[in-house]
């Protein structure tokens, strides 16, 4: 029987060696540039790679463990070796997490994990619907629905979950109980959740592509792909953008800020099954219904290897450490660096007898592989699929309810747009050094020529010397016309003061009242 690579984290900070790039360790080659300006800039370069290599050894000590990979001896293949065997050769809390759920009266099954790998969803396509958390054998919210399942999908944690129904897509709590319904997202297979945007991606039979907000429950954008049904979906982790499969053959990547795909791929010759996108974004896997497997460098949009299956696939999984699982059949075939290297052999292979799988993902941070099939739901141990160094700063999982609170915030305060969804995320905050007539559209940059035009035209046209209100020189005015005496300005005035004495006499008269100077008359008579 094979055995495990040592769980070993100690380092000799003194031999850094291991982090060094190329085969003399990064050293300088003797030949140096003439121009000082790039001697300089290649010191700074080498001085960064020498911080770089000098902060990985020093921190190396803080990761503990190490990804541990099955090994075998002699004329052993590792693929050869059957879950029972490995159940031996492992821990009692590994081996206890490999189980067996029988529920042959709903499936096929469908599953999805939270992202700290803590809870277990899993949808039967007759209408069961589970959420438990899977390390403690507890059941947290089970759901009769009585009509069809498609899929289901964890949202920013485990208390929440969203389920595509037979016609709507509902979410609901940790108790099962319905939060809301989505009535615009109608028939809907394929369910994805972008954590950092807290957006619900959904497509289906209609062709469309829809994003959700769950945060504010605005509908961001319903994008018409044209493409027809979609086949299958899935995200890329470094980037948000929402891969899709369709009945041609072709792959398309969209981001809710544009209407048009991003990139279109012609990656098989018939109906692509299934979709996979590792950790770093750099690969991607997919399998067609002309039984091909074929790895994408998406970086270039080229294709690096390709592998055949004995059926069509159904699903794909990628793990953290970049192990590649495939589900034909009632097969699963697990390959370990398909990316970096053609594969001869698989790293292991499973078969559920009498069954057809599915769904298959990886755990987070667990060596585990849950397999959803007609017959329930299986838990399989792959070892050195599941990272062994996790960061609790970005997804903790032995966080407390306390803490999951404080990340649940923490994520809403630091949600990003919609908008910001491109190929390179790492364009934000950058200048867009292209010229007009590579930026914008022909009609668009007419527009901007004939209204720089205007511009300078009304620059060369004269203007009046026109002064404010107030200006000196109108204080000037205003202050001269007071002190001088216009005969015209008193005669006016004269006549108002008339106007009032004449109108105050007819008042008094038709109230009856006695004219001033009866009322002034006594009082005048004393001081004669």
């Amino acid at each position: 029987m094979g055995k495990f690579t040592g769980k070993n984290g100690s380092v000799d900070h003194e031999n850094q060696s291991k982090f060094e790039r190329g085969p003399n360790g990064g050293k300088k080659s003797g030949r140096r540039p003439k121009d000082f300006r790039t001697r300089q800039r290649m010191n700074k370069i080498d001085d960064q790679y020498k911080e770089a290599v000098r902060s990985a050894a020093a921190t190396e000590m803080l990761l503990q463990e190490d990804a541990g990979y099955l090994e075998a001896e002699g004329m052993e293949k590792t693929f050869k070796f059957k879950q029972d065997e490995i159940k031996q050769a492992v821990d009692e809390s590994t081996a206890n997490k490999a189980f067996q759920l029988d529920l042959k009266e709903f499936g096929p099954y469908t599953l999805d994990y939270s992202r700290n790998g803590t809870h277990l969803l899993i949808g039967g396509e007759k209408g069961h619907v589970a959420s438990m958390d899977w390390r403690k054998g507890e059941l947290r919210a089970e759901l009769h629905l009585g009509e069809t399942v498609n899929a289901v999908k964890y949202l920013h944690n485990e208390q929440f979950f969203a389920v595509a129904q037979k016609k709507y897509t509902f979410i609901y709590d940790h108790e099962g109980t319905e939060v809301h319904r989505l009535k615009q997202h109608v028939e809907i297979k394929h369910l994805e959740f972008l954590p950092y945007h807290y957006l619900l991606a959904t497509s289906g039979n209609s062709g469309f592509l829809k994003y959700q907000d769950t945060s504010t429950g605005v509908l961001v954008n319903e994008i018409r792909t044209k493409l027809g049904p979609t086949q299958s979906m899935t995200q890329n982790p470094w980037n948000a953008v929402i891969h899709l499969g369709s009945a041609t053959g072709v792959v398309s990547l969209w981001s809710p800020a544009a209407n048009e795909p991003l990139v279109k791929i012609q990656a098989c010759r018939g109906p692509v099954k299934a979709i996979g996108v590792d950790r770093s974004g750099h690969y991607m896997a997919v399998a067609g219904a002309d039984k091909s497997l074929k790895i994408w460098d998406v970086r270039q949009f080229k294709e690096v290897y390709s592998y055949y299956t004995p059926t069509p696939a159904s699903s794909i999984s990628i793990a953290d450490t970049g192990v590649l699982s495939v589900s034909w059949g009632p097969h699963v075939t697990v390959w370990k660096d398909a990316f970096r290297t053609k594969q001869d052999s698989p790293y292991m292979n499973h078969m559920i007898p009498g069954s057809r799988i599915n769904t298959i993902r990886h755990v987070p941070f667990e060596d585990i592989l849950g397999v959803g099939h007609t017959s329930g739901v299986s838990s399989l141990i792959i070892p050195g699929s599941g990272e062994a160094n996790f960061d609790s700063m970005e997804v903790n999982p032995f966080e407390t309810a306390k803490q999951r609170q404080e990340t649940e915030v923490r994520s809403l305060l630091n949600k990003l747009p919609a908008d910001s969804i491109a190929l390179d995320p790492n364009f934000i905050g950058t200048v867009d050094k292209r010229s007009n007539a590579q930026r914008l559209k022909p009609h668009e940059l007419e527009e901007l020529t004939k209204k720089k035009q205007l511009e300078e035209e009304s620059k060369l046209e004269p203007r009046p010397t026109v002064r404010g209100k107030n200006s000196a020189l109108r204080r000037h005015m205003r202050k001269r016309q007071q002190n001088v005496i216009d005969e015209r300005k008193l005669r006016l005035e004269a006549n108002l003061k008339r106007e009032k004495e004449l109108r105050a006499q007819m008042i008094r008269k038709q109230k009856g009242l006695p004219e001033e100077k009866e009322l002034l008359g006594p009082a005048l008579a004393r001081f004669k």
